[in-house]
Order: C-alpha cells, then structure tokens, then sequence
C-alpha cells in the first residue's frame, strides 16, 4: 500500500514553475510570520492568548474579553497554519517532481520540523510570560525557517549535479564572511529586543541584564562590519567579472543593508517607535534573504537528465 505523498505523486507531475511558486510561497509566509511576531510584541500583545496551545484555559479561541490583544496574538497563531500549508505544499510538489528530487523533498520536511519547533518555542515562550531568552529563541527559530525556505526555493531552480563554483575562491570566502558577520548581526538584535523597550506586553516583563543602549551600540557596529563586506563583495564583483546576476545579488544586499542602517538610526533617535520597529524587522528578513541569494549565487548545480540516445550517437559521429 502506497503513501499518501506516493498515491499523489503517482497521479500528478507539477510543472516547474509550480514547484518553485511552492518554495516561494514558504519564503513569504516566513516573511509574514516574523514581520506579524514583531507586530504582535510592538502592539503589546505577546500575552493576548494566555496560554498554549488554547488562547485562554477554557478556549481555543480568542474571546471577546480579551480584546484587541487577544485578537491580534491568536491572528498571528492562525498564520502558522497559512505557513504549514504552504509548506505542505512544497513538499507534496517537491515528491510529485519526475524524477523525484530526493533531496528536494528532504528540505520541505526540513521545514516541517523547523515550523514545529518554532510552534513549541512560541508555546514555551507564552507559558513563560514572554522571558525574553525564549523570545529571541522563538525569532531565531523563525530566520532559520527563513533559510531553510530560501535555499529550498534556489534549489527549486536548479538541477541536482554536484556544485560548481561560478567565481574565485577568495570571493566565496568573501561571501561566506559576510554570511556569517549577519548571522551574528540577527543575534546581537535580539539583545536589543530583549533589553529594550517594547517588552511585549504591559505588565511586567523581565529583560535581559544590560542596558538597551550598550545592546545598539554593538549592533550597530556589527552592521557596520556587514556594509563594508557588502562594497567590497560589490566592487570585488566588478573587478573578477562575474556572472550578471551575481552582482545584481550583490547590488541589492548593498542597497537593503544601507536602509537598514538609515531605518536602524532614525528609530535609535526618535525613541524607538514601534512603526519604524516593525519596518526595521521585516528588513532584517529581506537583509537576510539578500544575504542567501548572494552566497547561493556564487556556485551553480547544471541539470543532469538521461542521456538522449540519439543524441549520444551523434556525437559519436561527430568524434
């Protein structure tokens, strides 16, 4: 007796524009969910659901009592199943693929798994009346969702032979060196969250021991680290002529850091305001994803399929 994902891929083939619309669709709703987490914090709604996994202790609903709190918190939980079926559908699409990329389909459960530990962080988080190490674990969970969609949606457009890089060495190592510099640069954001001012709630919510200021003093300086590796990758690029697309990746990772870095000043002071907070998380997101698309596009995986006979014969001929 088949599967269920076997039973389908039996009977459907998507096409490859479907399955790459699949992968994309994880990459948005992993958009969505941190720009609505972040919304759900700045609106001082992070307690508006009480408990986990129902909103209130007798409900698994939001209730009229709980309000506009209750009503956003239990809004951004019911995305997660916006998410979920997304990825559903990537790995249906990913197995129903001829022939099957095994691989392909590896990443969407990948994701599965990384959306069920964010849901469990995400419970532990609530349960723990938002404990700001359990916050930063619960966005951290939700960037790793993030790259494992983008590499997912890259590999969507690619065949599965071994990669072969498309530019220097030291330029890859550039790459990966701005990779990881970002990495910690999403990190040292949570210690501003977790310090600052937008706790998540109006009671009181403990915050992590240091002074908010110090925490953007340091992620500020990180970001700097990552602008200058982002013009020297795009002038590097000018230089070793690499491929178009490259550079473009580098041009927009150039372009998204340089925002940043004017949102990141303009909300340190006039306050933080909670508009401009948002703004500034969902350009981590795109930040982060120009920073994927730039590393991944530094290599390349050719299409392999099964020899044409005909074809074969050919250039035996030709020989």
């Amino acid at each position: 007796m088949q599967n269920p994902l076997a039973s389908i891929a039996r009977r459907w083939t998507p096409s490859p524009r479907t399955l790459r619309r699949a992968a994309l669709s994880v990459v948005v709703m992993s958009v969505v969910i941190i720009v609505t987490g972040g919304t759900v914090r700045l609106t001082g709604s992070g307690l508006g659901c009480d408990t986990w996994p129902k909103c209130t202790d007798d409900s698994l609903f939001a209730t009229p009592e709980q309000g506009i709190h209750g009503a956003i918190e239990f809004g951004n939980r019911m995305l997660t199943y916006v998410l979920s079926a997304a990825v559903g559908w990537t790995i249906i699409a990913a197995r129903s693929t001829k022939p099957w990329r095994r691989g392909l389909t590896r990443l969407g459960w990948l994701q599965f798994w990384v959306v069920v530990l964010n849901a469990v962080l995400g419970g532990i988080t609530v349960r723990l009346e938002l404990n700001p190490w359990t916050v930063a674990g619960h966005f951290l969970a939700a960037n790793l969702l993030l790259t494992v969609a983008v590499i997912t949606w890259q590999r969507t457009r690619e065949g599965d032979a071994p990669p072969r890089p498309r530019a220097p060495g030291p330029v890859r190592k550039l790459s990966w060196a701005i990779v990881g510099v970002s990495v910690l640069l999403l990190v040292l954001g949570t210690g501003v969250t977790g310090s600052g001012k937008h706790a998540g709630d109006s009671s009181a919510v403990p915050r992590m021991p240091w002074d908010w200021t110090f925490a953007a003093h340091v992620h500020a300086i990180a970001a700097w680290v990552v602008c200058v590796l982002a013009v020297a990758m795009w002038l590097v690029l000018r230089v070793v002529d690499a491929p178009d697309d490259t550079r473009a990746r580098a041009r927009d990772l150039l372009l998204v850091v340089l925002s940043q870095g004017v949102i990141g000043y303009v909300q340190y002071f006039t306050g933080v305001p909670e508009i401009l907070v948002g703004l500034h998380m969902l350009g981590s997101s795109l930040m982060w994803i120009a920073v994927l698309r730039l590393a991944l596009s530094l290599r390349e995986r050719p299409e392999t399929g099964p020899e044409i006979p005909a074809q074969a014969n050919q250039a035996l001929a030709a020989a």
